[in-house]
């Protein structure tokens, strides 16, 4: 199965995913995750994302999907995979749909975790202060969560116009949140 996951910064997309790709035994793809290891490994790819963040300057586009086609290259990810934290824009969901339709490999599930916006800065700032982090101020997450709002909207009514969108309350127990997930995947199988 190949999944997409969506949300707000600290919608918990990071945590369903790991859950997701334990008990489906499919790869977890972050784009936080490959940035850091072809930085690491000082791919080409990750040689240009070095120099644009050296700059300060966001990794572009082009790159991030350079960075997921290779990824996709692998052969672990045959099977399906799931993706966290990509698309964040349309022209980033565009970009992606034509490289998996390319590859064979479309969405077969894009899924929403959508959680109240108070409920979300509650959680960056309690992660925030638990883990010493003074980036992730309230001012900060707000303005995180006006910018998701403004770009990722696109992206939430692409997958829903290909029908392939479901919503899920993402706040309860962590537990309940990977139920509500598995009752879409297996009503969908």
């Amino acid at each position: 199965m190949r999944i997409v996951l969506l949300g707000a910064p600290g919608s918990g997309k990071g945590t369903q995913a790991a859950l997701l790709t334990r008990q489906l035994g499919l790869p977890h793809i972050s784009t936080g995750v490959l940035l850091r290891a072809a930085v690491s490994a000082g791919t080409d790819l990750g040689k240009k994302a070095k120099a644009v963040m050296d700059r300060g300057d966001l990794v572009s586009d082009d790159i991030m999907l350079g960075l997921i086609e290779e990824r996709l290259g692998q052969s672990d990810v045959q099977g399906g995979f799931v993706l966290d934290g990509y698309p964040r824009n349309i022209a980033q969901a565009e970009a992606l749909d034509a490289l998996l339709k390319r590859l064979g490999q479309p969405v077969e599930e894009a899924l929403q975790i959508d959680v109240d916006e108070e409920q979300v800065i509650a959680r960056i700032s309690g992660r925030a202060a638990a883990e010493g982090r003074v980036d992730d101020n309230e001012a900060v997450v707000r303005n995180r969560m006006k910018v998701y709002a403004e770009q990722t909207a696109p992206v939430i009514a692409f997958y829903a116009r290909k029908g392939v969108l479901t919503r899920i309350l993402g706040e309860g127990s962590i537990e309940e949140v990977f139920q509500r997930i598995n009752s879409v995947l297996r009503s969908r199988a």
